[in-house]
């Protein structure tokens, strides 16, 4: 998820062609080049399109409840949060035709059963990038070798990283349990002079370049690497992997709530959908868009990986506020150390 260069608009600027206007937020390289000036083309509308690298990024920009954005893509387990902290507006089904096109899995997803707050846009999962010219790490566990020193990063992001921490010790990405937090904590403070830095898609080009020999990262920015190089491989580690959903909202805030249903529901259209997939290297849940996609996407591992790997992924899930405080302060310590 690399950043994409648009030109964004100052919120408070109007539109000056004079047609409606839609503010859309959304983590960097998930659309195609063509997807919004299309939207833009066929409804007569302009977009003011942004990007985020984490979501903490997308959250401190609309707590405030008045960021000027319509539509924005929270990963699952920020869906509950957002809810219960009144930033989202409830889903009109009737505005949405397009829904009938998503997976049956994705249909009544465990974070938003009914859909009445989000709609699943991409998902993936966590696993390791490397280089091919050394021993693949087999998991987690690996990343603790001294042979990766200096030339290894993980994810600038607090769950990602107590997460891999968290299934080397063989316990749950979503644990709650103080005890096996600070022990996570005391894991990724062992693992820190190792690293080269904690950060997110940046890390792509230094993969590509062989800067970096292995990366925790997410499945669709290695794959991203993957096509600029034969040289780089992905690994879904043995102990278990995260995994994540990324979902439309709209902010309770918009004031364009049907051009902003009509966005999504744009989204869900299979054509649409699949010159995503193919720009991006993304994994989307919309069942006729990947029924449309070439082979090797369609049945691509880094995508898609087979039932079995699946097996030990395992969702992000909210956690109780308790358990969030703790983690951060958790992660607060590991970057200070």
């Amino acid at each position: 998820m690399r950043r994409r260069e648009f030109v964004v608009a100052l919120p408070g600027l109007a539109c000056r062609s004079g047609r409606p206007r839609l503010n859309v937020f959304n983590w960097s390289d998930y659309v195609a080049p063509e997807t919004v000036p299309a939207f833009e083309a066929e409804f007569g509308v302009r977009v003011r399109y942004g990007t985020y690298e984490s979501g903490e990024e997308m959250l401190a920009k609309v707590l405030s409840g008045n960021s000027g954005w319509d539509v924005v893509f929270p990963s699952n387990s920020l869906v509950e949060p957002m809810r219960e902290q009144g930033l989202l507006a409830p889903l009109r089904h009737a505005w949405l035709p397009n829904l009938d096109n998503l997976e049956e899995g994705f249909r009544r997803p465990p974070w938003d059963p009914k859909l009445d707050w989000c709609v699943p846009y991409m998902w993936g999962g966590t696993g390791i990038a490397c280089r091919r010219e050394v021993t693949p790490p087999a998991g987690w566990a690996s990343l603790w070798e001294e042979r990766w020193r200096g030339r290894l990063t993980m994810l600038d992001d607090p769950a990602e990283v107590l997460g891999a921490c968290l299934k080397k010790l063989g316990w749950s990405v979503n644990s709650t349990d103080p005890v096996e937090l600070r022990r996570a904590g005391e894991e990724a403070r062992a693992q820190k002079p190792l690293l080269r830095a904690y950060v997110n898609a940046e890390v792509r080009d230094q993969l590509v370049a062989g800067d970096v020999l292995a990366a925790q990262l997410w499945a669709t920015t290695a794959l991203q690497a993957m096509e600029e190089t034969a040289e780089l491989a992905f690994v879904w580690p043995a102990e278990g992997f995260p995994l994540y959903a990324d979902n439309a909202v709209i902010l309770r805030e918009s004031g364009r709530v049907e051009l902003a249903h009509r966005f999504i529901d744009y989204l869900l259209r299979p054509d649409v959908a699949v010159a995503v997939v193919k720009a991006t290297k993304t994994a989307t849940v919309n069942a006729k868009a990947k029924a449309l996609l070439p082979e090797r996407l369609r049945l691509n591992p880094v995508l898609y990986p087979p039932a079995e790997v699946l097996r030990r992924g395992e969702w992000f899930t909210a956690l109780p506020a308790a358990a969030q405080r703790l983690r951060d302060r958790i992660w607060t310590e590991i970057r200070a150390a």
